[in-house]
């Protein structure tokens, strides 16, 4: 069999892009460093996949920011200040940026777009904008200029491209309601276009991802697919297309994948494994090559080789030709585990990087083309990394089963309904109309740093690394009663990630070192490993937020991260289900509000920007995920007493499709991203069963632009006319850091 990578991980060894990049922006590196930087992370992908002997290794996956914008590029969706389009130079970094991050074009002021998650990852993608004037024109200098690099190393590569329908569906119609798939003719010319030019250039495959075939999709939108992949192969100046979904099952979408004129098709039968008898009940693919996405790219648990192999045994009979593959990209997990030089060697056999995928994809193919003795040493390694998972102590703790089955079907929730806390709580604290507060952390100095890798080094004792502690939350509390702040933050000094420190002290987990993973353009976070089950040794944030508090008279938040947020932005077991791992960590961080609540916190925010990430693609799956999720987030909150104000923070998310799970948390105040979207979220508050405080952000933290005095209180007034200004709260739309 051969073997198909969809994507590396663009961040290269030590993070090298995330310090180009900031760099760049700082003045500190040129545009030739920072482009020299990418080509070098480009480079090393490459000969890694090569030299694992990957045969269909994708070009065009690098960005240097992000592919949807990437692909807004590429055919020309982008402002008219943006310049270039017709196939000509790509325009300067200053505009790419620009509309990533905000900034000046022109000389004028240009707001980012939007910012939201890629499907129902931790990656965050920019939302093009389309409208009556979009001009759509080819511009292939990106993917013909990776495809050129390529070559001059002696590799050949199968393009990957952003497929015409999933572009359109990703992106925000401007003005609101125009109807963005009367954009597809037009779009399908720009795309032939770029096919013409890479079939000149001597390309004989390139991949279309088409990830938007997992959600459903309606009879006008799958003949809108029908209808672009006829005109996409109708001229014969082309490669050969894969179109790919990734992500989940393609449901009804299947007959109309299977019947598309393109040469090959791929499939993700990892999150996806409905699509084994979803090609069954469609005849298979007998005229086209499938990319069989059996390597999980989302998850970074070891592939059962010897049951993948049975897998790819079936599936050989439904296609012409069956091609190993990751299930989507692997941009998703980190770079490599040799980087891991302190990882627990216990956990570390059981783990496969983006490094380790691709030695599981040549040992299937192997297995597959000259048989299983060619491998065997190499199964064996697997069937026994497998077996000491299994039989692990450290994976099941019996007290943690028996506290979850003492629970039963409980669903535990605050004691007193919403008006009755609210007026128990505005008695206690007091807060005038419009409260302002942060989101709760701020940023971490160059002081704070030094001093945490000095105590990491042991250079620095833990006695002195509280005192900078202490000395900064000293520092952030004063400033915030000199800025006249209503309810105040600690900061988080102690924190370098709002997932990490929970889990560095809660029992059933790893934290990788190296293990950095992009969650857009520079912004990398490290998700902990949750092998085994949850529980809390000990109190986490009691000591810093009492800190806090005693040196104010105001009140100070309590900051928590919410149990579905643990569970998505970690790389979670697969040995049990989300549901039962989310019950466990719940309990864990109830004990740790109790502990709060006990010390005298009367404001505690339990931060759950992951929720609307878990909602199921498919509409059939989200009510049992909301009730599971809701669910979890009560068993935190439910000894919270009346005067006890809970709060949620949610962020850079499609928030619309979750407004109504807001009165399941049974919370008190929520804060939302809200400016870069110009508080057109807060509609769909107006008629939600949700009646509790209301925090719009209004000012995006991601991005350098400093917005005007008569901006923002535009955003509040807008707010209050129609939320009234009851409800309301200020605040910015994420933390500060």
């Amino acid at each position: 069999m051969r073997t198909a990578v969809h994507g590396m991980p663009r961040i290269g060894p030590g993070r090298a892009l995330k310090r180009a990049l900031e760099g760049y922006w700082a003045g500190r590196v040129t545009a030739d460093q920072l482009e020299e930087t990418a080509a070098s992370i480009r480079r090393q992908n490459w000969q890694t996949m090569v030299a694992a002997g990957i045969d269909f290794v994708p070009s065009n996956d690098f960005s240097l920011y992000d592919h949807v914008l990437d692909a807004a590029v590429l055919v020309g969706a982008v402002p008219p200040w943006f310049g270039g389009g017709g196939g000509g130079d790509r325009p300067g970094l200053e505009p790419y940026f620009a509309l990533a991050r905000g900034g000046e074009a022109n000389g004028q002021p240009v707001a980012p777009l939007e910012l939201t998650k890629w499907f129902d990852t931790n990656y965050h993608h920019l939302v093009p904008e389309l409208g009556p004037g979009t001009d759509f024109r080819a511009d292939g200098a990106k993917v013909v200029g990776e495809l050129t690099e390529a070559s001059e190393q002696g590799i050949a590569t199968m393009p990957a491209l952003l497929g015409p329908l999933t572009l359109l569906l990703r992106s925000s119609a401007r003005p609101t309601g125009f109807d963005v798939l009367g954009l597809l003719d037009p779009l399908v010319d720009a795309y032939v276009d770029v096919l013409a030019e890479l079939q000149r250039r001597g390309v004989r495959w390139v991949r279309l991802d088409e990830p938007s075939l997992v959600e459903e999709r309606s009879a006008e939108e799958l003949g809108a697919l029908e209808r672009a992949y006829r005109r996409l192969t109708e001229r014969g100046d082309r490669p050969a297309i894969a179109i790919s979904t990734f992500f989940g099952p393609v449901g009804e979408a299947m007959p109309v994948v299977r019947d598309l004129p393109v040469e090959g098709v791929g499939l993700d039968f990892c999150l996806g494994r409905e699509n084994l008898d979803l090609l069954r009940d469609v005849g298979g693919l007998p005229d086209k090559v499938l990319f069989a996405g059996v390597v999980d790219g989302r998850n970074v648990w070891a592939n059962d080789l010897e049951a993948t192999l049975a897998e790819l045994d079936r599936l050989e009979e439904l296609a012409r030709e069956t091609v190993v593959s990751t299930s989507c990209s692997l941009l998703h997990v980190p770079l490599a585990l040799s980087a891991e030089e302190s990882l627990d060697p216990d956990v570390a056999p059981w783990l496969s990087f983006a490094h380790e995928k691709l030695e599981e994809l040549a040992v299937l193919a192997r297995a597959s083309g000259e048989g299983r003795p060619s491998v065997d040493q190499a199964l064996e390694a697997n069937r026994a990394a497998l077996r000491a998972r299994r039989e692990s102590a450290r994976v099941v703790d019996p007290a943690v089963r028996q506290r979850v089955a003492a629970l039963g079907e409980a669903d535990p929730r605050r004691s007193s309904p919403y008006p009755e806390r609210a007026r128990a709580q505005q008695s206690a604290l007091g807060l005038p109309r419009l409260p302002t507060t942060t989101i709760g952390s701020f940023p971490q100095t160059p002081e704070l740093r030094t001093a945490r890798a000095a105590w990491r080094a042991g250079r620095l004792d833990d006695a002195e690394y509280r005192r900078s502690l202490r000395h900064e939350i000293d520092r952030v509390v004063s400033l915030q009663e000199e800025v006249g702040l209503d309810v105040l933050v600690h900061g988080e000094p102690e924190r370098d990630d709002m997932v990490r420190y929970f889990a560095d002290q809660l029992t059933g987990f790893v934290l990788p070192a190296e293990g950095w993973v992009q969650s857009y353009g520079s912004r990398c976070v490290r998700p902990p490993v949750l092998y085994g089950d949850v529980s809390r040794p000990a109190p986490m944030t009691l000591e810093w937020t009492a800190y806090a508090q005693s040196r104010t008279t105001r009140p100070v938040k309590g900051m928590l991260t919410g149990p579905v947020t643990m569970l998505r932005w970690s790389f979670v077991r697969d040995d049990q289900s989300q549901a039962a791992t989310t019950v466990q960590l719940a309990l864990a961080i109830g004990d740790e509000l109790v502990d709060l609540q006990a010390a005298g916190t009367a404001v505690i925010q339990v931060d759950e920007p992951a929720l609307r990430e878990g909602l199921p693609l498919r509409r059939a799956d989200r009510p049992g995920y909301l009730a599971w999720a809701t669910r979890a987030f009560r068993l935190v909150t439910s000894a919270a007493g009346p005067a006890t104000q809970v709060h949620t923070h949610m962020c850079y998310a499609q928030l619309g499709d979750i407004v109504d799970a807001l009165a399941d948390l049974d919370i008190d105040v929520v804060s939302l991203e809200a400016a870069r979207a110009g508080m057109g979220l807060l509609g769909d508050l107006v008629d939600a069963r949700y009646r509790g405080g209301v925090g719009p952000g209004v000012y995006d933290v991601h991005s350098p632009t400093v917005p005007e005095l008569d901006q923002l209180v535009a955003l509040v007034g807008q707010a209050v006319e129609t939320l009234g200004v009851e409800r309301l709260w200020v605040n910015p739309d994420c933390g500060l850091k």
